[in-house]
């Protein structure tokens, strides 16, 4: 924001005072002393006329006062000569002369309207002091009736042919105010030439202020579009001086600053594209742990927006933060693993942590990476649970196995009742692992597309009714026999036409089949129903057994799965059979799934792409 700048901070008003300033102190001193000087001089010159004139009129009264100390008797009458003289010297400025003789009796007076004072005793101090010292008096006095400035000048009288002789004394007064007036005068027209200088100075210094401050004013508009992000401007270059190579500087600047600008924005893009498009979350926060960036990928995961994390403590939004505190996370940078809901679905995530640091070790920030490893956590749970399961099968006809060897081996095997039987127990224990490790094989090959199908285009309803023709055979054996189980048929009429596996698919009907008798209650009945639909035909195959439970409908198809381990596994299951069904199906580009309802039964739906029979294609 821009702050305004007052008239007296202004650094054109501050030139401009600080010139107009220093001339005023110019002035003041250079007048002080000059009127000082002036005055001095005009003075001294006021008094050295004085004197001049003083020594001329003592020269001149000197014979008339030497004739009235003598006493002698002539036709020339000192006070009369002494009268005219003083009369002939005064004006000229001169206000007053009076002469006194050594007795201090006023031998005469220029002032016409004093005369009576004349022969009498003088009552001036002045003429006392200098007959009495026998020295001259100067001294400036005031007229107690103009208030003028008068110079008094007292200077003895002696005698020249009489060793010195003291004969009294001359008084001059003379209006030395003019002097002053001059001196006002002077001072008045310094003061004028002083007020016509410092104007002219105030309007040079402005012309002066403003040559140096436009070009200061427009690197400062430069300088603020510069931080405002606008580097189009360029700055004029008024001369080679400082200015002018500052200015060329800031246009040198505002391009290397342009350009940096340019690469930050470019990395900026760069790194958003990246953190956009990143499959990880990434939170950004600063020194003290609170949230400055986060990507969309880390929204989705922690299920917030950007404006509610922004600001937050990143252990608060990790839910984490009474589990570890941020000073651990600096000293240690260790994992976490954190539970969270993305999308509504529960998920594991791996917080990866880094320092941001500068070269002197400041640390300024952390980058928290969340990788989501729920897929992994269950595909490392589901390995644990595998090897456990594998172990648990195939312990438990070892151990079986191991304890009918043991007994053979103990003399069972002597036994015409009780070998034979033994035997059975162990060859169909060793059957069961052998088709169990089969299983495992098969998966395992599939799991590493190593299991390739023999495809060819069968009629899915004339393999469907074999192996439904087959079952019907199976119920009917001795191993069934009491069990009253019925096969019921719904077939199409059409002949439909599928491109499989015939052997794996007829592998993944015999599954079905067999657990659809294995789970339905004596008595049951199995449906087989086809259905058709655009592009896909529907087998379904329906038992009345107990059922699957909600929760377990969509866990049917996992490696060891059981509904119930206990009865599954006394009807000889390995709990593989559903798992590799459903691994074929998927190979052939379908879908195989379950419907059940607990004490009613379960249906098993495999839907599979089928190739639309055409009438030219009936040779086949």
């Amino acid at each position: 924001m821009k702050k305004k700048i007052r008239f007296y901070q202004s650094i054109n008003t501050k030139i401009v005072f600080v010139i107009v300033l220093l001339l005023v102190f110019a002035l003041q001193l250079i007048g002080a002393n000059f009127i000082t000087q002036i005055e001095r001089q005009l003075i001294n010159n006021f008094q050295e006329d004085r004197q001049v004139q003083m020594d001329f009129l003592e020269t001149a009264i000197l014979p008339s006062l030497e004739l009235e100390a003598s006493g002698e008797e002539t036709d020339v009458d000192p006070v009369e000569e002494i009268n005219s003289l003083l009369t002939e010297f005064s004006g000229s400025g001169i206000t007053e002369l009076q002469v006194v003789n050594e007795d201090l009796v006023v031998m005469g007076t220029s002032d016409t309207t004093q005369q009576n004072i004349i022969g009498q005793l003088s009552d001036d101090l002045d003429l006392r002091q200098a007959v009495f010292s026998e020295s001259t008096v100067p001294r400036q006095v005031i007229d107690p009736v103009t208030n003028n400035r008068r110079w008094k000048l007292v200077e003895p009288v002696y005698s020249t042919t009489d060793e010195g002789q003291f004969l009294g004394a001359i008084l001059m007064e003379s209006n030395i105010e003019s002097v002053y007036n001059q001196i006002s005068q002077i001072t008045w027209i310094f003061l004028q030439a002083s007020g016509v200088a410092i104007i002219l100075s105030l309007i040079l210094a402005n012309m002066v202020s403003r040559a140096l401050t436009k070009p200061i004013k427009e690197m400062q508009i430069q300088t603020r579009q510069i931080a405002e992000g606008d580097y189009s401007g360029t700055l004029k270059v008024y001369g080679e001086d400082e200015l002018g190579q500052l200015a060329s500087l800031i246009n040198d600047l505002s391009d290397d600053v342009a350009e940096a600008q340019e690469s930050i924005d470019a990395e900026r893009r760069r790194l958003n594209g990246v953190l956009t498009h990143m499959t990880d979350g990434v939170v950004g926060t600063d020194r003290r742990g609170k949230i400055i960036i986060i990507n969309d990928m880390a929204q989705n995961m922690l299920g917030l927006k950007e404006k509610a994390a922004i600001g937050e403590n990143l252990l608060s939004v990790l839910a984490v933060e009474e589990e570890v505190s941020l000073r651990t996370i600096l000293e240690e940078q260790e994992d976490l693993l954190i539970n969270a809901h993305c999308g509504g679905v529960p998920t594991i995530l791996r917080a990866s942590f880094s320092l941001i640091q500068r070269e002197s070790g400041f640390i300024s920030g952390i980058v928290c990476v969340l990788h989501d490893v729920t897929e992994q956590e269950r595909i490392d749970e589901e390995r644990k649970q595998f090897v456990s399961n594998v172990s648990h099968e195939l312990r438990t006809p070892l151990t079986s196995m191991r304890s009918y060897i043991e007994a053979l081996a103990d003399g069972a095997w002597e036994d015409p009742e009780l070998a034979p039987r033994f035997l059975d127990v162990t060859q169909n224990e060793t059957d069961r692992m052998i088709r169990m490790i089969e299983d495992l094989l098969h998966l395992s090959r599939i799991d590493s597309g190593k299991s390739a199908l023999d495809l060819e285009i069968v009629d899915m309803s004339d393999m469907f009714d074999h192996v439904l023709n087959r079952f019907e055979m199976l119920i009917q054996s001795t191993e069934y026999q009491g069990k009253n189980y019925q096969i019921k048929k719904d077939l199409l009429k059409d002949a439909i036409f599928v491109e499989v596996d015939p052997d794996r698919m007829i592998q993944v009907l015999d599954n079905i089949m067999n657990n659809a008798i294995k789970y339905s209650p004596d008595g049951g009945t199995i449906t087989g129903r086809m259905t058709k639909n655009e592009n896909t035909v529907v087998i379904s195959i329906s038992d009345e057994g107990m059922g699957i439970p909600k929760a377990d409908l969509n866990k049917i198809f996992s490696r060891f799965y059981r509904v119930d381990r206990a009865r599954s596994r006394a009807m000889g299951g390995s709990g593989l059979g559903l798992a590799i069904s459903k691994e074929v199906v998927e190979q052939h580009g379908g879908q195989i799934w379950a419907e059940s309802k607990e004490g009613q039964g379960t249906t098993f739906n495999l839907s599979l792409p089928y190739v639309p029979f055409e009438e030219e294609d009936e040779w086949l």
